[in-house]
């Protein structure tokens, strides 16, 4: 929450702290134009063209008392003086300054309240009332906000007389007034309220926040602008509406936040992040991921902390990312970390948290009879003369069940999920943080430690996370700040990976024999095995990080910055793949067999990593801002340089006898590898921003960035990214003014164009040199002996004239709030074009070389984004609803090569982005004669099996035959439709109640074979889904036309689960996100035990999902991938 600075608490602090990182240090040097001396006891003031808040600041920091000030004298603060003031003491000061500029005030203590009547001036605290009212009575209380905090200088006022008081640095106030008067109280940024004086002696109350957010500043490339000036398209999320997720990524906490913000994941486990973000859908081939600014320093989303955001910033167009230049084609994700306050005091928070991760529904198999059933089904479908019980006999398949009751070894029933996946895996979170300050030194230091267990054993993430920021005001023309954040975390798993054949594996083969040792599996295909022998591995990363800034101001509306920020990040892992093995079932001596067949398991196997990087940006900046008449001007400009390292090396050994000691010199050096890669890059940025606003309705902006990158040749380095925004505020029009329109609060126009680049095209730093490989070969010598030695070839053909891809983004959208600002509206339609895109071209396989990166492409987008959102209040019941809504769509344009087709997707100009490719389904054959008259695959093809239209051949037109070449063809966009998010706020009374979901209006899905597939790899389980709704030659005609999928059948396989759009369907999705119920204490409970506030909450995400995707089937989980979990969480929040 932001609040004016005029309202916040000015307390002098006279010693020094440091804790956590937190430095406050005495009062120093201040504005030349007040001076302050004391001869003889008599203190006098001087000031020249001074600023009457100056004045009175200048005053609280060299005396004991503390400022604030009412909402009728915000104007005349700005007022500048020329006074000089005699007087005995401060307070004498204050009642002369008072006198000369027509003020007044009120002293309780050490507040002093500044008053809009000069009449109302006194020393003592002396609320005026209105003569024959009668009886009085003294009342208190305390004004907080809805999360608790005090709000000093609330005004508190008998209605309709001057009888009022203000409140003081802890949110009190204590006022005289007449029996049953009613009390009307205001802050400034929040509704008024109102009660009624009873019986009782204290009343508190509980603001709302004002609807009225055009004020508030939203941060832009390099500054901030306020929401109503605007030009760009920039969609903004409170920190605290992300920590109400609850997630311990911060990535996954911006999924359904922001209209034109696209955050997927396909797991979720310990210490997953989203697995892609984009922003206003695909921008190239290539790399289409945001640019991560945070502090203004180049980072990752998942290495902050929630708790530490104040707000994070998606600047969506080109008007507000080309600031950024050649890495902002995709978007700029700005996150902006919280400063510490200047109430002169310090705040102490401690959150804990305890709560489970429960894992969603998962597939659902066939039983083990009708498993054994329909394995002979199959093999039935696929060799009819060999009869019907041809893998199991009748015997076994009707009496399987019985059997496993007294030999369970040979007639296993094996609860797979049961055995590998826990039902719940604890997590919790403690975070304390540390803040405080005054205008010389404000500091804010949070440590956060999270823990979160794995559905299995040996599956665990740790994370510790300290962050500190520090700002310091060294006089009135030089200020600093010192920024350190560190992060480590530490991930242990299995190097076996369970879910792909935990989802696939039948019951009937046995992960442990009856007395409980490790079992065959499938011959030697044993998950469970594998998961508890196979080894384990650990991985630590750190992350350290700082920036260090000074600003000097030469003169009045200029400001140069000098800042340096350096990051560094070492990660390591061990992994140690241990020899599996399984024993006979009757023999527990002799080994049967290695587990997975022995094709990774036979050895024991240490593998050791080490990566370290480190980059250094360094920026100067120069900002002007500057207000004449009805003109207001802002031009900053700066440069950057950035520059960058990585290193890294692995090592193994293999074939270990000894399985304790897991280091590298244990192992045989007979079986010793290496590697080790490394790489350099570095760019340089001058850039410009004019910001013009006439009379707060015409509205300019331009930037312009001009980039050099290391990974082009000299003559094509530079590039160059303008772009141009206007707004027009139509609600400060004199004719709308005239118009009276009661419902419209405010109206503004606006539109965009800008050019942006992209210099991401994978791990190839320097496309433009040619690359030369490095590898060993035996070399067989004339005289018969074999000689080993280093080899080399150029493996990357060199391309001279690579360059920048280019976006060039247009924007149109316009800003609406009605009914006194309760209803927000902000809609943008949007197109984009890419040319010059990076990507790899064929050429011939003869030359050597791999495929190099050139220009080579052009794509288009376009798509709009609409947020709504409603705020009100009623009495004491506040609350607010948002929602979001994006839509876009992705085209190739032209591609200089061959169509691109990669997992059933195909990149081909003149369509959509990642469309399906495959065959176009004409039903199920029904009959013989069916499939004897139509085109088919290939000769296995019959009835039961899936027909396909044939579309073309060689010469263009149909030629009897279905074959990949021409009958293959696009199949629709693959990419989601409709996407939606939405936030629900409520609070009443000390309650308060946050609901967030979101999810996707539609997407062409895909039915993949581990979805529907039976007996994948010739034994796997069967979908449930799929029982009673395939084709069968035991079906009677009416029910075969009733067939959703084909028959069971190994030899066709090809042809029934070949790419079509048999298998694509509707994979839109509703998903509640979170929501969270909070209880805060009175504070008349807590400050009986010295707490400030206490909240308790519970927390509960991903708590149900509605989409026609099979049952059991995430739409967000990967068909091999870690569960999506439910997370409930049990919190509470203390401030002391």
């Amino acid at each position: 929450m932001k609040r004016s600075p005029y309202y916040h608490s000015r307390r002098r602090a006279f010693a020094s702290f440091a804790v956590m990182g937190l430095l406050t240090l005495p009062l120093c040097g201040q504005a030349a134009t007040v001076s302050l001396t004391n001869t003889d006891g008599i203190f006098l003031l001087q000031a020249q063209e001074t600023t009457v808040k100056a004045v009175f600041d200048y005053v609280e920091q060299h005396s004991k008392y503390v400022f604030v000030y009412g909402p009728a004298v915000q104007k005349r603060l700005a007022d500048r003086v020329t006074v000089s003031l005699k007087g005995s003491n401060m307070l004498s000061l204050v009642k002369e300054l008072c006198s000369q500029t027509g003020l007044g005030y009120r002293v309780n203590g050490r507040q002093v309240s500044i008053v809009a009547s000069s009449s109302s001036a006194n020393t003592q605290p002396r609320p005026q009332q209105k003569a024959g009212k009668g009886r009085t009575k003294t009342i208190t209380g305390n004004i907080v906000d809805a999360s608790g905090e005090p709000l000093i200088g609330a005004t508190v006022k008998v209605r309709g007389t001057t009888i009022a008081t203000v409140t003081d640095i802890d949110g009190n106030y204590s006022i005289e007034v007449p029996e049953g008067a009613t009390m009307e109280v205001s802050y400034v940024g929040f509704n008024n309220a109102e009660f009624k004086v009873g019986a009782r002696q204290a009343y508190n109350v509980e603001m709302s926040e004002d609807n009225n957010t055009l004020d508030e500043l939203v941060v832009i490339g390099y500054g901030t602008v306020k929401k109503k000036d605007l030009t760009g398209a920039v969609a903004a999320v409170k920190g605290d509406e992300l920590v109400n997720r609850r997630t311990t990524m911060l990535s996954n906490a911006l999924q359904g936040s922001l209209s034109g913000v696209q955050v997927t994941r396909n797991n979720s486990a310990p210490g997953a992040g989203a697995s892609a973000i984009r922003v206003r859908g695909v921008t190239t081939i290539g790399e289409s991921s945001p640019l991560v600014i945070v502090d203004g320093v180049e980072s990752s989303l998942d290495y902050v902390n929630a708790n530490d955001v104040e707000s994070i910033s998606v600047l969506k167009d080109a008007a507000a990312a080309s600031i950024y230049g050649s890495k902002a084609a995709a978007g700029v994700i700005l996150v902006t970390t919280k400063r510490g306050n200047e109430t002169g005091k310090i705040d102490l928070k401690y959150n804990a948290e305890f709560g489970w991760e429960i894992p969603t529904k998962q597939p659902s198999m066939v039983g083990v009879t009708r498993y054994l059933e329909m394995c002979n089904e199959l093999q039935y479908n696929d060799n009819p003369s060999g009869g019907f019980f041809q893998v199991y006999t009748a015997d076994q398949t009707k009496n399987w069940m019985t059997y496993n009751q007294t030999d369970p070894n040979n007639y296993p029933v094996t609860d797979w999920k049961g055995l590998i996946m826990k039902d719940s895996a604890p997590r919790m979170t403690h975070t304390l943080t540390l803040s405080g300050g005054n205008k010389v030194v404000r500091s804010i230091a949070s440590l956060t430690y999270d823990d979160v267990d794995g559905l299995y054993d040996g599956r665990k993430f740790q994370r510790y996370m300290l962050r500190s920021n520090n700002d310091f005001n060294i006089n009135s023309k030089l200020s600093a700040s010192l920024d350190i954040n560190i992060r480590h975390a530490k991930s242990q798993n299995k190097i076996y990976d369970p879910w792909n054949d935990m989802r696939k594996m039948p019951a009937i083969y046995p992960a442990v024999w009856s007395d409980g040792r490790i079992a065959s599996g499938k011959s030697g295909a044993n998950p469970y095995g594998l998961l508890v022998e196979g080894g384990s591995s650990v991985a630590h990363s750190t992350q350290v990080g700082g920036k260090g800034s000074i600003t000097y101001k030469p003169i009045k509306d200029l400001s140069i910055s000098a800042i340096i920020s350096p990051f560094i990040n070492f990660s390591k892992q061990k992994a140690f793949q241990l020899e599996s093995t399984y024993t006979l079932a009757d023999d527990p001596n002799t080994i049967g067999g290695y587990l997975d067949a022995g094709s990774l398991y036979s050895t024991n196997k240490l593998s050791e990593m080490r990566n370290d990087n480190w980059h250094v940006t360094s920026q100067l900046l120069a900002n002007y801002m500057h207000a004449f008449g009805k003109h207001d001007v802002t031009v900053m400009g700066g440069f950057e340089n950035y520059y960058l390292k990585n290193e890294s090396l692995g090592a193994s050994r293999d074939h270990y006898e000894l399985t304790n000691y897991p280091y590298l010199n244990i192992g045989s050096e007979d079986y010793q590898y290496n590697n080790g890669t490394g790489s350099e890059y570095t760019s340089n940025s001058f850039f410009g921003r004019l910001l013009y606003s006439y009379d707060n309705r015409y509205l300019l902006q331009a930037n312009v960035r001009h980039d050099g990158s290391s990974r082009f040749n000299s003559k094509y380095r530079w590039g160059t990214f303008p772009s141009f925004s206007a707004g027009w505020v139509v609600s400060e029009e004199p004719f709308m003014q005239k118009a009276r329109l009661p419902w419209l609060s405010f109206l503004k126009l606006r539109a965009s164009w800008g050019k942006l680049g992209n210099e991401r095209i994978g791990s190839n730093y320097f496309p433009y040199i040619a690359l030369m490989s490095f590898g060993d070969a035996l070399f067989y010598m004339a005289d018969g002996s074999v000689v080993s030695n280093k080899t080399a070839r150029p493996s990357v053909l060199a391309v001279q004239d690579i360059t920048w891809e280019t976006t060039t983004s247009t924007d149109l959208g316009f800003d609406a709030n009605f009914f006194k600002n309760r209803l927000h509206l902000n809609f943008d339609y949007y197109w984009k074009k890419t040319t010059d895109m990076l990507l790899a071209i064929e050429i011939p396989y003869t030359m050597g070389y791999n495929n190099p990166s050139t220009n080579a492409g052009k794509m288009s987008t376009h798509g709009y984004d609409i947020d709504l959102s409603w705020q009100d209040h009623l009495g004491d019941f506040s609350y607010s609803v948002s929602v979001n809504f994006s839509d876009y769509l992705s085209k190739i344009d032209f591609l200089n090569n061959a169509d691109i087709i990669s997992g059933g997707k195909i990149k081909r100009a003149g369509y959509y982005f990642n469309e399906y490719y495959g065959y176009v389904c004409e039903g199920i054959y029904q009959t013989q004669d069916e499939v004897n008259n139509s085109a088919v695959l290939n000769s296995s093809v019959t009835v039961g099996d899936l027909k396909y239209k044939d579309i073309s051949g060689p010469d263009g037109v149909p030629d009897g035959k279905i074959s990949p070449e021409y009958d293959r063809v696009p199949l629709g966009n693959s990419l989601p439709r409709y996407q939606y998010g939405g936030q629900i706020n409520a609070s009443w009374r000390g309650i308060d109640l946050s609901m967030a979901f979101q999810g996707v209006g539609k997407q062409n899905a895909y039915l993949s074979t581990a979805m529907v597939q039976p007996l994948r790899d010739n034994y796997g389980n069967i979908p449930a889904i799929i029982e009673g709704k395939y084709w069968s030659p035991f079906n009677t005609d009416a029910q075969n036309l009733k067939a959703v999928y084909p028959r069971l059948s190994n030899v066709s396989k090809n042809n029934n689960y070949a790419v079509s759009d048999f298998w694509i369907f509707n994979g839109g999705y509703f998903r509640l996100k979170n929501i969270t119920l909070g209880y805060t204490l009175p504070k008349a409970w807590t400050q009986k035990i010295g707490l400030d506030r206490t909240r308790f909450y519970v927390s509960g995400s991903d708590l149900f999902c509605i989409s026609d995707y099979p049952d059991g089937w995430d739409p967000e989980m990967g068909t091999s991938s870690y569960p999506i979990t439910t997370s409930l969480v049990l919190g509470v929040q203390v401030n002391f």
